[in-house]
């Protein structure tokens, strides 16, 4: 029988699975990072949200060009196998299945047990459990369909939104807003172009996710179409709740408060509606979250898959395979397991750091890509093309390019030492290629002998 996967998604689950990735963690633990980075001033935190806001939407704005001429399954390892061939289109899928995704997920699913623990009062000690079994639970989920999987996405995405806009509303109505929301830029003694690098780092960790979406092209109904506008469209209202969100922050609590906050969105409400309001906002906050996992195992496994279909890694035949409901069920629960080993170290932030700096390398060369292919083949079809281009190309690229350079060179020696061993990690991916080559080759020269 002849399995294919079906083209049942649409612009909404497509749409909701970029809010859904992007509105995580990120919007609800970075404020702290932030703000301690600067001092306790609002200035600069304010400014890089915005700034980031930008570089993740010209960023999009790029990659959906590549994203719409090349909508086949598997998102940015066929983009880059497509420009700079097949190993360099491999090393993407390897470093995304095996590094950017199942971390990820961890760190993700890590907030989540954090939360559900700190919630409910229970002991410390059941964190990783409820971690790994939320993990496992949503894997197995993601095996029904991709239905079922992007029906999942957007229930996460509406529930998620209803407490964001409760504090951005009440926020402004029952806070004071006598606190300082752009000035000072840093805190005494501290000089913001030292600063402003690890500042953009932390904040465009909560911006990640977006390119993700391409990887469920094969499934879309329409991606030539739905695809560009679920990437800019999700982008541009996640930059909007995410400057909303941060000044209602700052309307209720001053900048060195919210510094002292691991959960800024909780504190913030709890002044607001008092301890009950600070556990309903961890609620929403758990919803969010448990969506974000749902939406990287929606799209994860749909790399690994397509690793298996090309016969890049060794095993390939069962990754590589579908289930009754046409889903690649074998990557997606070798993900899982793999995210659950993962989150046993709690490691959440070398996790993220390595998968930054990996994700970000291959980001820039997307990015570059869309140059090369207006050049290399300017007849292919282009349902959408970058507008004003290559200015909005270019400010991707550079914008990539600092965030890759500041955590090799710039970040301290512990991001330099957690960057080169994201490239080790990558490179890995080299030999087995090779090797699975080799079982491909053995394997079709043993069909041609049976024929004969």
């Amino acid at each position: 029988m002849n399995q294919k996967l079906q083209k049942n998604l649409g612009l909404a689950a497509a749409l909701s699975t970029v809010i859904g990735m992007v509105i995580g963690g990120g919007v609800f633990f970075k404020p702290q990072a932030v703000y301690t980075l600067t001092g306790g001033a609002p200035g600069l935190g304010m400014l890089a949200w915005v700034i980031a806001g930008i570089l993740t939407i010209t960023a999009g704005l790029t990659a959906a060009e590549v994203s719409a001429a090349i909508p086949k399954t598997g998102g940015m390892m066929v983009y880059i196998e497509e420009i700079y061939g097949k190993k360099l289109g491999m090393l993407t899928g390897w470093m995304q299945s095996v590094l950017f995704f199942p971390a990820t997920i961890a760190a993700i699913a890590v907030m989540f047990g954090s939360q559900t623990v700190l919630l409910l009062g229970l002991n410390e000690n059941l964190v990783i459990p409820i971690t790994v079994a939320t993990v496992l639970f949503i894997s197995v989920l993601n095996t029904f369909g991709s239905k079922t999987s992007g029906t999942i996405q957007t229930v996460a995405t509406i529930a998620k939104l209803v407490p964001l806009i409760i504090i951005i509303v009440f926020g402004f109505i029952k806070g004071g807003g006598n606190n300082a929301i752009t000035t000072p830029l840093v805190a005494e003694g501290l000089s913001p172009v030292s600063v402003i690098g690890q500042v953009l780092i932390a904040i465009l960790f909560a911006y990640d996710g977006w390119i993700n979406v391409g990887a469920i092209a094969g499934e879309m109904k329409d991606p030539g179409n739905d695809l560009p506008k679920a990437i800019v469209g999700g982008l541009s209202l996640v930059m909007a709740v995410y400057i909303a969100i941060n000044l209602a922050y700052l309307w209720v609590l001053p900048a060195n408060e919210i510094a002292t906050y691991a959960n800024p969105a909780s504190a913030v409400a709890e002044v607001i509606f008092g301890s009950m309001g600070g556990k309903v906002v961890t609620v929403g906050i758990l919803i969010s979250v448990f969506g974000c996992i749902n939406g990287y195992l929606l799209t994860g496994p749909r790399v690994l898959y397509t690793l298996g279909q090309q016969k890049s890694i060794p095993g390939y035949k069962v990754v590589g395979s579908l289930n009754k409901n046409n889903v690649p069920a074998n990557a997606t629960l070798l993900m899982g397991v793999l995210s659950s080993l993962y989150a046993l170290s709690g490691q959440f932030n070398l996790l993220s750091d390595l998968s930054m700096f990996a994700v970000w390398s291959f980001y820039v060369l997307t990015f570059i890509g869309v140059m090369i292919l207006r050049k290399k083949q300017p007849n292919l079809h282009r349902p959408y093309k970058v507008p004003m281009y290559p200015i909005v190309p270019l400010i991707a690229i550079t914008g990539g390019l600092f965030v890759v350079l500041n955590q090799l060179l710039f970040a301290g020696m512990t991001n330099t030492l957690v960057s080169l061993g994201g490239v080790v990690v990558t490179l890995i991916g080299l030999p087995l290629y090779s090797i699975a080559q080799k079982q491909a080759a053995k394997e079709e020269l043993s069909n041609i002998d049976k024929i004969a």
